[in-house]
């Protein structure tokens, strides 16, 4: 199966200054792209844990006795680390992007050119689906998810047409929803239903709620010197991993002490974001909005 061309791979490998022995994470596995490369690095004394929720990965596994695939919601990193006698790691990777494979799986309902049910959950053992959203929720919050997570410029009147036309008819699949959105597109249509539909899978997979957790995971259990190494693809979860790397914490609210000394829980690689190069972006068009962040986890923190 071609799940997912892994984004930014070696450059994501560089970032976590692999040792040979040591214990890393691959908090999004996917397709086992990254895992691949980062088992290449480890040797017998090595090993790699795997996270993923989605049960279609299970048959892109690879079978090696140094790695472990771990079938949760990397929100809960730190709780199954330690269920599997792991305290600390050297490092972790997370690659937030939806993979290729979701995307063009037509019942998954993540694409607005497939028709299908408006399902987008990554995990499919939870019921609450982006129908459930668009037949439940009030104007002002469909509103609220629309200008927050995809920054849809005419949230409002979408958000209020959304809440009119489902009072005549529940909006079940994508073709209901693109006849409401058809007549309210502004600007590039493509870019306009992704925009949307981007909101609705953060609302539906609570993705800013799973990264704060798993930020917050990260700083228990890797180990000082430890590399944390972030690919995202958009800027609520740059800014939250930004401040991460800076306060600790998603609001970016910094901690000093008595003498007014900050305190930073990580140490940037770079000042700016690593971006892919325009011959990746050729390769792999999907790679274009993505942005990675490399943290060295502080000693005495």
């Amino acid at each position: 199966m071609n799940y997912h061309d892994p984004v930014l791979l070696q450059e994501s490998i560089d970032g976590l200054d692999i040792k040979n022995d040591g214990t890393y994470v691959d908090a999004t596995y996917g397709g086992g792209g990254h895992a691949r490369m980062i088992l290449k690095k480890l040797d017998a004394n090595g090993h790699l844990y795997g996270f993923d929720q989605d049960e279609d990965v299970l048959v892109n596994l690879t079978e090696n006795e140094r790695f472990t695939f771990l079938n949760y919601n990397f929100r809960y990193l730190q709780r199954v680390l330690r269920l599997h006698s792991v305290d600390q790691v050297d490092g972790i990777l997370a690659d937030l992007g939806v993979s290729s494979h979701q995307i063009n799986q037509a019942d998954r309902g993540f694409s607005f050119r497939y028709d299908a049910m408006l399902d987008m959950r990554m995990n499919r053992e939870t019921e609450f689906t982006a129908a459930d959203l668009l037949n439940t929720y009030s104007a002002e919050k469909i509103q609220l998810i629309l200008s927050k997570y995809g920054e849809v410029r005419n949230a409002k009147t979408l958000a209020e047409t959304i809440v009119a036309e489902r009072a005549k008819k529940p909006i079940q699949t994508t073709a209901d929803f693109l006849l409401i959105m058809n007549p309210l597109v502004r600007g590039n249509r493509n870019r306009y239903l992704a925009q949307v539909f981007q909101a609705l899978r953060i609302e539906v997979n609570d993705e800013m709620g799973a990264l704060e957790d798993f930020m917050k995971g990260c700083l228990e259990v890797l180990k000082p010197g430890g590399r944390l190494v972030v690919i995202s693809y958009h800027s609520l979860e740059d800014r939250m991993i930004k401040n991460f790397f800076r306060a600790g914490n998603a609001e970016g609210e910094v901690d000093k002490d008595f003498y007014g000394n900050i305190s930073r829980p990580f140490k940037a690689i770079t000042k700016k974001t690593i971006l892919p190069t325009e011959e990746e972006i050729r390769i792999n068009p999907r790679a274009r909005s993505a942005k990675m962040r490399i943290g060295i986890r502080s000693k005495g923190e």
